[in-house]
C-alpha cells in the first residue's frame, strides 16, 4: 500500500491496529518507537536480518494466515446472499475483523516479513472493508445513513492519503480517535447485521442492535474527528517530507 512508502533512514516494523478501516491503514505506517535508529552495529545487524527477512517470498504463515482471511470473503457472501445466515454472516466478519493482527504479528515475531505480504495484507483488509461494508448495505443490514457516511468517509480519507504520500509526505501517526472510531465501527456493522437476521430470537435481536447503536455512535463521532484531523496533518506531513527530502539532497 502507499503507507508503505518510506523515505530516510530504514524504519522498522510497524505497529498493528485491528480493524479494516483506513485509520488502521494509516497506522500500519508507524515506526516502532521502542528503540531509536541511530546506526550502532546492533542497528546494523538488525538491518541485515530484516533485510534478508524481508525478501520476496511467497510461503510463509503470515501470508497463508492472510490468505486464508481472503479466501473467507466468498464464504462470508455465500452465507449473507445465498444461506441468508446473517448472524453467520456477522460472526465471520466480526472475527476476521478482530483479528487481523495476527497475521502482522507472526511476520514480526517469525521473522517472516516479505516484500509481497507487505502488499498481500493491506490489500485484504481494503476488500474486506469494501465487500463487508458494501455488502450489509445492499442487504439492508444496516442504517443506510450509517453505511453511506463510513463508506465515503473512507473513500475521501484513502484519496487524501494515497495523493499526499505519492506527493512526498512523511507517514502520518493515526490518532486515538481513529483507533476508537475503528473499533467502535468494526463492532457496530457485525452486530447491525446480526440484529438483522430474523431467524433468531427477538430478545436476540434487541440485544445485537444496542449493541450496535452502542458502538455506532461513539465509533462514527470518533471517526469523524479523526477524519477532520487528518486533513491538516496530512499537510503538516507532506511539508516535513518535503523539507527532509531536500535536506538530504543538499
Amino acid at each position: 500500500g502507499v503507507d508503505r512508502f518510506a523515505h530516510g533512514p530504514r524504519l522498522r516494523a510497524p505497529h498493528r491496529t485491528a480493524g479494516w478501516s483506513v485509520d488502521r491503514w494509516i497506522a500500519d505506517g508507524r515506526t516502532d518507537a521502542t528503540r531509536p535508529y541511530d546506526g550502532s552495529m546492533a542497528d546494523v545487524a538488525d538491518d541485515l536480518t530484516a533485510d534478508a527477512d524481508a525478501g520476496d517470498r511467497l510461503l510463509t504463515l503470515p501470508n497463508a494466515i492472510t490468505l486464508v482471511r481472503l479466501l473467507c470473503i466468498p464464504l462470508f457472501l455465500y452465507l449473507l446472499f445465498v444461506r441468508d445466515a446473517r448472524l453467520g454472516a456477522a460472526v465471520l466478519l466480526g472475527a476476521l475483523g478482530a483479528t487481523d493482527w495476527v497475521d502482522g504479528y507472526a511476520a514480526r515475531h517469525l521473522h517472516q516479513v516479505s516484500n509481497f505480504g507487505k502488499a498481500f495484507d493491506p490489500t485484504v483488509d481494503r476488500l474486506l472493508l469494501i465487500v463487508g461494508v458494501v455488502s450489509i448495505i445492499v442487504a439492508e443490514g444496516c442504517p443506510l445513513w450509517f453505511g453511506l457516511i463510513v463508506v465515503t468517509r473512507e473513500v475521501l480519507l484513502s484519496i487524501w492519503v494515497v495523493s499526499i504520500m505519492a506527493l512526498g509526505a512523511k507517514r502520518m501517526d493515526v490518532t486515538w480517535w481513529g483507533k476508537a472510531g475503528t473499533f467502535g465501527i468494526m463492532v457496530a456493522f457485525p452486530a447491525f447485521l446480526a440484529a438483522s437476521d430474523q431467524g433468531i430470537p427477538e430478545s436476540y435481536q434487541t440485544l445485537f442492535e444496542i449493541v450496535a447503536w452502542c458502538a455506532a455512535i461513539p465509533g462514527l463521532a470518533c471517526a469523524m474527528i479523526a477524519f477532520v484531523g487528518y486533513f491538516p496533518a496530512g499537510v503538516r506531513a507532506l511539508q516535513e517530507g518535503r523539507a527532509a527530502r531536500h535536506a538530504t539532497s543538499a
